[in-house]
């Protein structure tokens, strides 16, 4: 029987083999979700051995990681601003950037009355952001919405795990929409060009979902729908925060720079890239 201490050993070395990034962090991580460890346990029972069950699924992870599979999809978990969210290829791995942006939101709504307030949360994928929202903030009636039938049974799925109750709504960005109007509106959309698209890691392109990565030709695409169609689905001086790519935020401002729109802000993610955009309208 192999010991943790071992395990964990032989697992660094193979990844570091592999030149998989940061070998001793992602075997650490391996083996605390194979156990359903946090890292101090880990360390602390060093000399606890893997019984076969375990070992035979330790072997089966490392060689799906050595593929290429992100660690996320091999353990089927993660935590993301107090919720454990289900994921699989069919959303995008939530990032922990994004958790800037939905403590951002859970601050600044946590001033307002949010009874009968109404929150979209729109290119949902696996609900992260709204579901954080709604645990956080839970006077809100929040909904989720994406293109993806895939995406939306694993939003669905979360929703019920973090016993949140939000609606769920399938189409394309506001078109299921029609006459409806929102108090807020978050959204993470697909922003990526198709020329970045091309430079991005192996492990990304082969395994998280394309559609809910590429925004089109410039990866403008969706905020442009955005700037011309919201507006009609906000009430007055509803607030609109969105997540962008780190060289996007010039062209935000510019896209968003008339009215009815007002009081833009740019944030930054831990590495000082401007992430994060706010807007109010009218």
């Amino acid at each position: 029987m192999r010991v943790i201490q071992e395990v964990l050993k032989e697992v660094t070395q193979t990844f570091a083999s592999s030149q998989i990034p940061s070998p001793r962090r992602q075997a650490e991580e391996l083996l605390c979700d194979l156990l359903q460890y946090d890292r101090l346990k880990l360390y602390i029972d060093f000399e606890r051995p893997l019984n076969q069950g375990e070992w035979t699924t330790c072997q089966e992870w490392v060689r799906r990681r050595l593929k290429g599979e992100p660690l996320a999809y091999i353990h089927g978990k993660v935590s993301f601003y107090g919720c454990s969210l289900t994921v699989n290829p069919a959303v995008l791995i939530p990032r922990q950037e994004t958790e800037i942006l939905v403590d951002q939101i859970v601050k600044n709504l946590k001033k307002e009355e949010l009874k009968g307030k109404v929150l979209w949360d729109l290119c949902c994928g696996s609900g992260c952001i709204g579901i954080a929202l709604k645990k956080s903030l839970p006077d809100l009636d929040v909904y989720l919405m994406d293109h993806s039938t895939e995406a939306l049974a694993v939003a669905k799925q979360n929703a019920l795990s973090n016993q949140v109750d939000v609606q769920l709504i399938e189409g394309d960005l506001l078109k299921p929409l029609a006459n409806q109007k929102a108090h807020f509106v978050v959204c993470n959309p697909p922003y990526i060009s198709e020329s970045e698209y091309l430079s991005l890691s192996k492990e990304v392109k082969e395994h998280e979902p394309r559609l809910a990565l590429v925004g089109g030709l410039t990866g403008l695409e969706f905020y442009e729908r955005l700037a011309h169609e919201l507006p009609a689905h906000l009430y007055p001086q509803s607030k609109v925060w969105f997540e962008i790519g780190y060289q996007q935020g010039e062209a935000l401002q510019q896209l968003f720079n008339q009215p009815p729109w007002k009081n833009q802000q740019l944030s930054y993610d831990w590495a000082g890239h401007p992430r994060f955009f706010f807007l109010e309208n009218e």
